[in-house]
């Protein structure tokens, strides 16, 4: 194992994950409104990657890329409503086949019928199974229930016009979540109950929640605070036919009070993730745990655009919807350090079994981190690559490159040159070298250029 940071006593493993967080909303980014004390501290005494990138800028393929370590393309899961297929090697079924408990409180998101996919045990879970994967031979059947109308989710114009204070069913969920985690915690590590010790095995353990995702909805008092603090974008969206795409309804035309109130919903809803993630840190400091011996990963599935660009939520490859925080901590072995290499989500898979000590399954798109957490960058791929259907980004170095396909034309960022992702420097002269060697990568990708 290339740059091992493994033990021989298997380290146990906490996996906190939001959805929908935008990588710099949040303290220890640099954001100097957002309250996120949990986070920050994880920051402070772990390695941050501040250029790491979801496989895709949408839910499902995210989440099922990083569980099995396949960028979307290889695993079977290219679009929403997809999901890996049954026995799907996860890492997750790679810690339970050593002798991990491999337990997830909350999302995972699956819509196909293996509602485990390798984990052990599932607590408060999101477990449905989709319309497409049991209709098989009764879509007549199925077709007579079918909705008189709509898509099941307003246009972004209503989210933001209905967004402020309250609570709704994604707060009740991670309230839910969280609760069952605490709960785990305790009964695992110091059950009264039973004569026997819980926690013979090591852990695998995963909060898994739902905010800030939208509905943007906070309460009262992180409503108030944040008000008239937030900054807020008014700006006119790309001409580019994908990259100015409005993702449900026509254009959104709000007020700034309508943006302002969003948005430091929004902000609200980032706090109200970082005091779970601290209620589950807590729980654990309770029983006795010294966290400093376990290793503890945080992340989210994608960014939100939070009206950059003229756009609201994800699906794009800006900066703003495909990058995303990522945290590891593991003080007793780990020094804090910030790293800038390009990385994805997906390297996670190999990152953990390497820093555990199990052997990284052969043939995945993932790549051990390792290296990168030791200080040891010399010879690490600067790249991470995300895609969504038929679309694909290669961010290499500062540049970043977008394949749209029929879409649209190719588009590359130098985000060294122009970090607003204004200016398409794909048909500049001096960038014609780059652009070869994009084109190139394309065709290793598995991708054929219209």
């Amino acid at each position: 194992m290339a740059g091992s940071l493994s033990t021989v006593a298997r380290p146990n493993v906490l996996f906190l994950m939001s959805d929908q967080h935008r990588a710099d909303v949040a303290g220890f980014a640099g954001d100097r409104v957002a309250r996120t004390p949990v986070l920050d501290a994880l920051a402070a005494s772990g390695v941050v990657f501040r250029n790491a990138y979801t496989p895709a800028p949408i839910c499902i393929p995210g989440r099922q890329s990083l569980m099995t370590g396949l960028l979307p393309r290889n695993c079977g899961c290219r679009n929403f409503g997809q999901d890996i297929a049954p026995g799907s090697l996860t890492f997750a079924r790679v810690f339970a086949r050593h002798a991990y408990d491999a337990v997830c409180s909350g999302k995972l998101h699956h819509f196909g019928p293996d509602q485990m996919q390798g984990w052990t045990r599932r607590l408060a879970p999101d477990a449905v199974v989709g319309e497409r994967f049991i209709a098989d031979r009764v879509e007549a059947e199925f077709a007579r229930y079918q909705p008189e109308g709509g898509t099941g989710k307003w246009s972004n114009q209503k989210e933001i016009e209905r967004a402020g204070v309250g609570t709704g069913p994604f707060q009740r969920f991670d309230l839910r979540a969280t609760g069952a985690a605490c709960d785990f915690i305790r009964d695992h590590f110091a059950n009264p109950y039973h004569d026997r010790p819980g926690h013979h095995r090591p852990l695998l353990l995963k909060l898994s929640l739902l905010q800030p995702h939208y509905p943007y909805l906070t309460d009262e008092g992180k409503f108030n605070y944040y008000l008239n603090r937030v900054p807020i974008f008014q700006q006119a969206r790309s001409e580019h036919p994908v990259l100015g795409r409005t993702q449900n309804g026509p254009d959104v035309h709000a007020t700034p009070r309508e943006l302002r109130r969003a948005t430091a919903a929004y902000y609200g809803m980032v706090e109200t993730m970082d005091a779970h993630l601290g209620e589950v840190l807590e729980a654990l400091r309770h029983v006795g745990q010294d966290l400093d011996d376990w290793i503890i990963v945080y992340t989210t599935d994608h960014g939100e655009m939070l009206g950059q660009h003229g756009i609201w939520e994800k699906k794009q490859f800006y900066e703003a919807s495909a990058r995303v925080p990522l945290i590891v901590r593991w003080p007793h072995r780990i020094k804090p350090r910030s790293v800038e290499h390009n990385v994805s989500l997906c390297d996670l898979f190999a990152t953990l079994c390497d820093l555990c000590g199990l052997p990284v399954p052969p043939r995945l798109d993932s790549r051990s981190l390792a290296p990168l957490l030791s200080g040891a960058a010399a010879g690490f791929s600067d790249e991470a690559v995300s895609q969504y259907g038929d679309w694909v980004m290669i961010k290499q170095g500062r540049l970043k490159y977008q394949y749209y396909g029929k879409d649209g034309p190719d588009v590359l960022f130098d985000l060294g040159l122009n970090p607003e992702e204004t200016s398409d420097f794909s048909h500049h002269q001096e960038y014609r070298e780059p652009m070869e060697v994009f084109r190139r990568r394309l065709l290793e990708l598995g991708v054929t250029p219209a």
